[in-house]
């Protein structure tokens, strides 16, 4: 285990206990605390490196006040830009950041960019109250402007700083003001998110010592059989898939002790996105909440979906909410495929500059194009019990397709994911293109027949 994961571990681990002491505390020494708290850990894990952020930050700030119209394209633009110089620091002469003021920067983006897209639909709001007479129909929208002090307290909250979840900066602010924390529930929360986190760090610390992920860039590697070659990326990504779930489980832990995402039910949270409907915050019944709001993963259906466009709809659940709501909405294209295309584009670059990041994620797109031409060419022409088999086969494909892709993910390097995917033949994608030409072969023929499709299914199984 490195050096930073033995920080991640600490930071994760000491955020849940202190969590708890922020239910006890009034709205602006919570704020000031937690800002503190966060500073701290940023300062003593990134050194001089936090002036990336700070940089990051303030100037998002300028922009956002600058021309509150435009905010969301300029911070878009600036606090990406700032990525490609941060990554390229030693081009400069100036030494490299190291990977944790990496996961500071990446969460600070996300954070910048959605603030000045709820600055921006505060004034849309404002402006429609002032005209219309009547209240703006914009759902949990901010009702101030944000101080530089708020802004900063919101960028370096300690919940979160290095590990996610993302959240806005509304829901970082309903948090502040929580009339009543101390009934916010807490502890049965904590417990279920960690329940399973033991299993998983076990899981991964067994299978990643079998199946090291340093053999596959071997020669030894292509003298096993092919058998062998493509079974390896099997426990490669459930090694992978078991560390982000011990993390993030444990991540979403600390929000929940502290009461951050809580929500009632009826506000019908979105991970991410936090409340997207008008709830009543003062009730005088007792709440149900939920805390939906902070959830970044589901083991189950990220396992478990038949999809291979569902799966990341349940894998880093807070950034995909993001990814939608400012990527792929605002995509130059109308083509789902393009849309989801550009969106795995900028996720990557957002991940970083590797090749294997944009040889994975742009693999994607291919995937959704194959199984959507075999659900219309195939799936839609077979009965209840065929296409409930269909779908088994389908989910089966999902899951070596992202064993396949994660290939790239952690290998980083084009040389070595090519190096890889080409010890399989190039597998994955062969399959992908095979089944965009049969679907489309079988809804052809289909067309010709006059057979009338029968309506898809939902994805459940």
């Amino acid at each position: 285990m490195t050096p930073d994961e033995l920080i991640y571990i600490a930071v994760l681990a000491l955020s849940i206990p202190v969590g708890f002491i922020f239910r006890y505390l009034s709205p602006p020494l919570k704020q000031a605390v937690s800002l503190v708290l966060g500073l701290a850990v940023v300062l003593t894990t990134c050194g001089f490196h936090i002036l990336h952020s700070l940089i990051t930050v303030i100037g998002s700030w300028v922009l956002i006040n600058y021309n509150w119209r435009s905010a969301p394209n300029l911070t878009l633009f600036w606090t990406f830009s700032y990525l490609f110089f941060f990554r390229l620091v030693a081009w400069f002469g100036l030494p490299s950041p190291t990977p944790i003021t990496n996961a500071v920067q990446l969460i600070l983006t996300l954070k910048m960019v959605s603030l000045a897209n709820e600055v921006q639909a505060f004034h849309l709001a404002k402006k429609e109250e002032s005209s219309s007479f009547s209240k703006s129909g914009v759902v949990c929208s901010i009702l101030q402007l944000p101080s530089l002090y708020d802004v900063l307290s919101y960028s370096y909250c300690y919940i979160g700083i290095m590990t996610g979840p993302f959240f806005r900066y509304q829901t970082y602010w309903d948090w502040l003001q929580q009339r009543d924390p101390g009934s916010v529930p807490g502890l049965n929360y904590c417990l279920i998110r960690l329940r399973m986190v033991p299993l998983y760090a076990v899981l991964f610390t067994v299978v990643s010592s079998v199946f090291p992920l340093s053999y596959v860039r071997s020669p030894d590697f292509l003298q096993q059989y092919y058998i062998y070659r493509i079974f390896y990326m099997v426990p490669i990504f459930f090694v992978f898939r078991m560390r982000f779930y011990a993390a993030w489980n444990a991540a979403e832990a600390g929000c929940i002790s502290a009461g951050l995402g809580a929500y009632p039910e009826e506000a019908q949270c979105k991970p991410g996105g936090g409340p997207s409907v008008e709830y009543n915050t003062y009730s005088e019944t007792p709440v149900q909440y939920n805390f939906e709001a902070i959830r970044n993963i589901d083991c189950y259906n990220t396992d478990f979906c038949v999809k291979v466009r569902h799966g990341m709809r349940y894998w880093n659940m807070t950034v995909q909410w993001w990814l939608h709501q400012y990527i792929y909405q605002k995509a130059p294209f109308r083509s789902y495929v393009f849309r989801a295309a550009w969106t795995m584009f900028v996720s990557a670059y957002w991940h970083g500059l590797h090749a294997g990041y944009y040889l994975s994620f742009l693999t994607i797109p291919l995937c959704i194009a194959a199984e959507t031409s075999m659900e219309k060419g195939l799936r839609t022409r077979l009965t209840d019990k065929g296409q409930y088999w269909f779908d088994w086969v389908h989910w089966f494909l999902k899951m070596r397709a992202y064993d396949y892709m994660c290939m790239g993910f952690v290998l980083l390097s084009g040389s070595d994911t090519v190096y890889y995917w080409g010890s399989v033949y190039f597998t994955i994608h062969v399959v992908a293109l095979l089944c965009i030409g049969l679907g489309k072969v079988l809804g052809g023929s289909a067309e010709r027949g006059g057979q009338k499709e029968k309506p898809v299914k939902g994805d459940a199984r």
